[in-house]
């Protein structure tokens, strides 16, 4: 499952806003389904895993969007950080007495179907040192006008830039205004990190751009992060 793929941000924006009483199940699933086809987890599809947990006492669902090296909104155990690094991406449901982490993976059940297969594992507590909308916001922007600091001093051939920036990035229903604008700015700003073009520069041009787009990558997922976990903001922070 590519790290771009907007399986475990829909799962955890529309799982949240269907927990929150804002949309309904059936069309939770829906836009989750969306984004990558038929969801099972384990053998049990989507829907009813969901209402299952919530009767098991569904609090709500958090992101992971890890990388080499930061495991953002990871806390183990090994087996399920090392999972969700591999697939760039991971989502963990917090119930009343444990926690479960869902790994996506490609489904593909004979030549024409194609849907997700969320792997569930145990995970560990909950971190509490993740941003909050605020400070992702701001690291976001720092991270911006630093990369366009270091990225313009830098000469080389022309770059490649999308005609059109990406859409995408939109939260469920429920979620702050500001929630929304932060996560599609960090949608299309991963959009551009995935097309940025090395060729032709220098070693020394190339350790200027590394550094600066391995910053912005970082900001990009604490934003992304802060974003889906912003509904209950107001609940963690009164």
């Amino acid at each position: 499952m590519r790290p771009e793929s907007p399986v475990c941000p829909s799962l955890v924006a529309w799982g949240n806003a269907w927990l929150a009483g804002h949309v309904g199940l059936d069309e939770a699933a829906d836009h989750v389904e969306a984004a990558g086809g038929p969801v099972v987890a384990g053998e049990v599809p989507l829907r009813k895993y969901l209402a299952n947990l919530r009767s098991e006492g569904l609090r709500e669902l958090r992101l992971a969007l890890p990388a080499p090296g930061d495991p953002l909104g990871l806390s183990g155990p090994p087996s399920f950080n090392s999972a969700a690094v591999d697939a760039g991406q991971a989502a963990i449901a917090v119930l009343a007495d444990r926690n479960l982490g869902f790994v996506p993976q490609p489904d593909r059940r004979g030549s024409s179907y194609v849907g997700v297969l969320l792997e569930v594992h145990d995970a560990g507590p909950v971190r509490h040192d993740l941003p909050s909308l605020a400070e992702a916001e701001r690291e976001l922007s720092d991270a911006m006008r630093s990369a366009t600091e270091a990225l313009t001093s830098v000469e080389g051939p022309a770059q490649h830039r999308p005609e059109r920036p990406e859409r995408g990035g939109e939260l469920a229903p429920g979620y702050p205004g500001r929630a929304h604008r932060v996560s599609v700015l960090a949608t299309r700003l991963a959009a551009v990190l995935r097309v940025a073009d090395e060729r032709g520069l220098t070693s020394g041009q190339l350790a200027v751009r590394g550094a600066a787009l391995r910053d912005l990558d970082r900001a990009v997922r604490r934003a992304l992060v802060a974003a889906h976990h912003a509904i209950f903001e107001p609940v963690r922070n009164p």
